[in-house]
């Protein structure tokens, strides 16, 4: 898909962002957190994502090594985007340097056709 903007909310709409990116596959991690969410994640830089709400509004999970921090709306409860912890096994044995952006969870994208992108799997389990 060509690099583009799309708005993005919770399912209340208390959260809202948008977020500029090429959208070409999404990211399905097995963490034991990811497993049970569901989320589909893409990861954009700093610059790329667009708070419209502010974070101050949203809650914050944090679990494990307490680094990684999980935004997600207090009034529904889904999680739009997050700051993730580390690099996947993968990403370090590729040499990628450490990511300093978010991930967003392409599910609460509008006007994206999931079923048309590519799913990367990520084995974030190993990282658990």
């Amino acid at each position: 898909m060509t690099r583009r903007g799309y708005p993005g909310s919770c399912h209340c709409g208390r959260a809202r962002f948008a977020v500029t990116i090429d959208l070409d596959c999404v990211r399905a991690c097995d963490c034991s957190i990811c497993r049970r969410r569901g989320a589909l994640i893409v990861r954009v830089d700093e610059a790329d994502l667009e708070l419209i709400t502010p974070l101050e509004v949203l809650s914050v999970y944090r679990w494990h090594t307490g680094t990684a921090a999980d935004y997600f709306c207090p009034i529904c409860g889904i999680l739009p985007f997050r700051r993730p912890r580390a690099r996947t096994q993968g990403e370090i044995a590729a040499g990628m340097p450490p990511f300093t952006g978010w991930s967003v969870n392409a599910r609460c994208l509008e006007g994206v056709n999931l079923t048309a992108l590519p799913v990367q799997q990520i084995h974030g389990s190993v990282l658990d």
